[in-house]
């Protein structure tokens, strides 16, 4: 399910008081591709209920560039709540999770190994509210970066 934004609290609050334990994760995921999907699935292992922060399409094009996204931020969430791991979606339009994450209060925040708690801005946010955070290892070679450039270089 796709959440409003402004009914993220009481909506994370809900699932909390039904004993739900919340893991959320946060990217652009913008073409779907294997390691996206092996991540997400990793990171519902964590807990109960798998919510994904999903930037915008212009979030995403002041982190990527102007040529992206690929997909819009719809088709991008669609994609998102078809796969089995994927509970639900909120999306946000801060260059990073921070605020939302402070609404949703997750028991876990998951990111890709490529970030260490040092380098990881909403790292003490999680932790001020309790909660956890985990590192799930990247597939090697699975981007949507890579994908894009195959495709170019396959004129």
């Amino acid at each position: 399910m796709l959440i409003a934004g402004n009914d993220v609290e009481n909506f994370c609050d809900d699932l909390k008081s039904r004993g739900k334990k919340i893991v959320f994760t946060n990217g652009c995921f913008d073409i779907i591709h294997a390691g996206h999907v092996r991540y997400l699935t990793a990171a519902k292992n964590f807990g109960d209920v798998l919510i994904v922060g999903l930037n915008t399409d212009e979030s995403v094009r002041k982190l990527k560039g102007d040529s992206r996204p690929i997909n819009n931020q719809f088709d991008r969430a669609e994609v998102l709540l078809g796969l089995k791991a994927v509970d639900h979606v909120i999306f946000f339009g801060e260059r990073t999770a921070e605020t939302l994450i402070a609404k949703v209060k997750p028991n876990v925040y998951v990111k890709g190994g490529d970030y260490t708690l040092e380098t990881l801005p909403e790292a003490k946010i999680v932790q001020q509210f309790g909660g956890r955070v985990e590192f799930v290892n990247l597939v090697a070679g699975r981007s949507t970066t890579n994908i894009v450039e195959k495709i170019l270089g396959a004129k």
